[in-house]
């Protein structure tokens, strides 16, 4: 089956939603599931889903701007005792295992979706997925960061053009 992608403008402009995440599993019910966390570098097969956290963000900014919204952050750990582990979860058994967290706490679906993982190479990081893949028999999920920004930039008197990184301290902003 071919490669699958949000269109462009997608991903630059929204984050992926709890619906969407389990929509994706449910329609590939029948594939391995497997996280990219870095170009090329996947979570072990030996992974499991500890925990799903449903967040509640509540922030003001530099420039005293409120804000609030909700997140869905999945856990994922690899198991050393599994090191040798070469089949990958299903996303069939991840579904299972969603359900069940949607059941004893229901899900917020329009909330951004979050994947939190770490290992001895790559620091602990909640991260977005930007993008999907159908390869063969697996269901890629593509993960990645997002640089932090100043939310404040025109109240900071900041170029809205100018780069993120650059409410830097001293600069009046934040």
């Amino acid at each position: 089956m071919g490669r699958m992608r949000y269109p462009p403008s997608r991903i630059l402009n929204t984050i992926m939603k709890t619906q969407e995440f389990l929509e994706v599993l449910k329609s590939n019910q029948g594939k391995s599931l497997l996280f990219e966390y870095a170009p090329g570098m996947l979570v072990g097969a030996n992974y499991h889903i500890t925990e799903v956290k449903h967040v509640t963000i509540d922030a003001v900014d530099c420039g005293a701007g409120v804000d609030a919204w909700k997140e869905t952050v999945v856990q994922l750990w690899e198991d050393p005792n599994e090191l040798g582990k070469t089949a990958f979860m299903s996303a069939y058994k991840a579904m299972g295992i969603l359900s069940k967290v949607g059941k004893i706490k229901p899900y917020v679906m329009d909330a951004e979706l979050k994947i939190e993982y770490s290992n001895a190479r790559f620091h602990t990081a909640q991260l977005f997925v930007h993008d999907f893949e159908i390869r063969e028999a697996n269901l890629i999920i593509k993960l990645t960061s997002q640089p932090t920004d100043c939310k404040a930039k025109e109240a900071c008197g900041i170029p809205v053009e100018e780069t993120a990184g650059s409410c830097a301290p001293g600069s009046g902003c934040c």
